[in-house]
């Protein structure tokens, strides 16, 4: 039989086997605590404002207001405890994401228009706001927002609604669009409209039901101001509003609060230190100083991103290497590619002490652990075959996963709680990190396919082409001129080098699925149950093994067809991991 209609057959299997799983793995519900806890933008319980109450309406222009931002020095407040969601974080961090919740951004930017001497608006002026003066601003004034530029709305439909309700001039309202944000006043008199003409639309309701958890936050953030540690045997963290009137951190936040509203920048500078050293004595010994120290380090760095610039610049330079043989690229990518992999795994690291858990259990972690396991097998293969083209391939894995997990959106990135189901068993983190750990080698193997199949399609239309790519190669590979033996010998060698990582990743998948399946036995009491989670993890696996099928029995191009296969794996695994995560429901909701 040909090494053709032997593929075909195996791809006939495949969907074979789809097919006959489908009616299996379309519907499945998860048990009850199989999904990550939801819990509310603002604590349920209702405390009075420790900032004291805005009388009357903000006066401070834009300008004033930016001004007095400069010359605020909330330094002292950010590393302060406070339990909220589920944890104890620190208040940067709930200002982080209660910023992130309602403008859609790592930060409030006050949106400024400059008009012209006919008064007609010739540009403006973007103001940039830290995430923790916002929380505060929002806290003490907040009817400075009333018509700012403040709440994101996402679906543009709803959007589009909000602002025909409540704006008639064409100019403004394609303004308003641009932005992708709207005002409190806006929200307010729109929102009854819109419910009443489109509120049959489920995605313009749910659009709705966001926007009144926002106004929600806007109205009673001060809610989550739980700052005071559990007393003496009990374990509940209370409001700052809960200890006497006359307690000093009390009168301390009102002074605060009237000093803000003034624009009073020394005393609200001064209210700070004190309010800072009153709530440090109140909580002492009741939470990790480090633990604090290291979450607000890991918010200033955030070292997933600048880790995926820094694999970016890796990938740059040894692709200039390869193509130049210029030693300082080599250095320059080599360096580089150092870097990423220690800000990688430093923030990995960070992240596990923070959440005290091993941060693997949503979408975000996941990616940030897949792209760390693929990079390090990476650079050691690179190291061990003193082969750079390895770590080029690292370098691609490490920056497009990255990338895509912190430039997306993808859920999972607050740190927060785990699902109820991750605690019944230790057999996750090792189930877990092991699949990880086979996606990534699935990555790092599908760019080492790329590179021999951009040396076999594109190495041999004419002599220039064919040397030009195979001097490429064999530098990438580290091989000197008397070892090119041509064409051939470097796709033999680029063969060999996608096989290393393809066997890695065969095995490595097929005993995270093993792990999985004991690990299932566990927690919900069967081996298996066809979710479909499962099954595609199955089908991954099965494609890997056609591959190890046709390396046996192939007499063709066998490396062609591995290279292609792995392509092909790659897709089927980009599939399991994010199609079926994000689109089928299952058993492993979490995910």
């Amino acid at each position: 039989m040909s090494h053709q209609r032997l593929t075909l057959r195996w791809f006939f299997l495949i969907a074979t086997i789809v097919g006959g799983m489908a009616n299996y793995c379309i519907a499945q519900s998860g048990p009850a605590g199989n999904a990550h806890p939801a819990p509310p933008e603002v604590d349920e319980r209702a405390w009075g404002n420790p900032l004291g109450l805005a009388t009357e309406p903000s006066t401070m222009s834009p300008a004033e207001k930016h001004e007095f931002a400069d010359a605020v020095d909330l330094s002292p407040l950010r590393t302060i405890a406070v339990y909220h969601n589920g944890r104890v974080k620190i208040l940067e961090t709930l200002a982080q994401e209660t910023v992130r919740t309602i403008t859609g951004r790592p930060d409030y930017i006050d949106v400024v228009p400059e008009y012209d001497r006919d008064g007609a608006v010739s540009g403006v002026t973007k103001l940039h706001y830290n995430p923790l003066f916002t929380l505060v601003d929002l806290t003490a004034s907040p009817t400075y927002y009333f018509d700012k530029p403040l709440v994101h709305v996402a679906y543009l439909p709803a959007r589009q609604a909000m602002i025909n309700a409540t704006v008639d001039d064409p100019t403004i309202a394609e303004r308003w669009m641009k932005l992708t944000r709207l005002s409190p006043a806006m929200i307010n008199a729109g929102f009854r409209p819109v419910a009443e003409t489109y509120g049959t639309d489920a995605e313009v309701a749910a659009s709705l039901g966001k926007l009144n958890q926002i106004a929600d936050l806007l109205r009673f953030g001060h809610n989550n101001l739980l700052l005071v540690a559990p007393a003496p045997g009990t374990d509940r963290w209370r409001h700052i509003s809960e200890l006497p009137a006359d307690a000093p951190v009390r009168l301390a936040l009102i002074e605060f609060g009237d000093a803000w509203r003034a624009g009073d920048a020394a005393t609200v500078n001064a209210r700070a230190v004190t309010i800072a050293d009153e709530l440090e004595s109140l909580n002492d010994g009741a939470t990790s100083s480090s633990r604090r120290r290291i979450e607000s380090l890991y918010n200033a760095i955030n070292p997933f991103e600048f880790g995926a610039w820094l694999y970016l610049v890796s990938f740059i330079a040894l692709l200039l290497a390869f193509g130049t043989e210029w030693r300082a690229a080599y250095a320059i990518g080599l360096a580089a590619l150092a870097g990423a992999v220690l800000a990688h795994a430093l923030g990995f690291g960070a992240r596990w002490f923070i959440a005290e858990r091993l941060p693997i259990q949503n979408q975000f972690e996941s990616m940030t652990g897949l792209a760390l396991g693929g990079a390090l097998v990476g650079l050691t293969i690179m190291i061990v075959k003193r082969q750079w083209l390895f770590g080029a391939a690292s370098a691609a894995v490490g920056f497009l996963i990255l990338l895509a997990a912190t430039q997306t959106g993808v859920p999972g990135a607050t740190i927060g709680r785990e699902a109820a189901i991750l605690n019944t068993s230790w057999l996750l983190k090792y189930h877990v990190s092991t699949v990880l750990i086979s996606y990534g080698l699935i990555t790092l193997a599908a760019v080492m396919s790329s590179f021999y199949l951009a040396l076999h399609y594109f190495g041999g239309r004419g002599r220039s082409s064919s040397d030009d790519v195979a001097a490429f190669t064999a530098s990438g590979l580290n091989l000197d001129e008397n070892q090119q033996s041509g064409r051939n010998r470097l796709l033999s060698d680029l063969d060999r080098a996608q096989m290393t990582v393809l066997q890695l990743a065969f095995w490595t998948l097929a005993v995270g699925i093993l792990l999985g399946a004991w690990w299932a036995d566990h927690s919900w009491g069967r081996w298996w149950a066809f979710d479909p989670k499962e099954t595609w993890a199955l089908l991954t696996w099965i494609v890997y093994l056609i591959v190890i099928h046709v390396r046996l029995v192939s007499g063709g191009n066998r490396g062609l067809i591995t290279a292609w296969l792995s392509v092909v794996g790659f897709v089927v695994m980009l599939w399991t991991y994010f199609g079926v995560n994000l689109l089928l429901p299952g058993l492993h909701a979490y995910a």
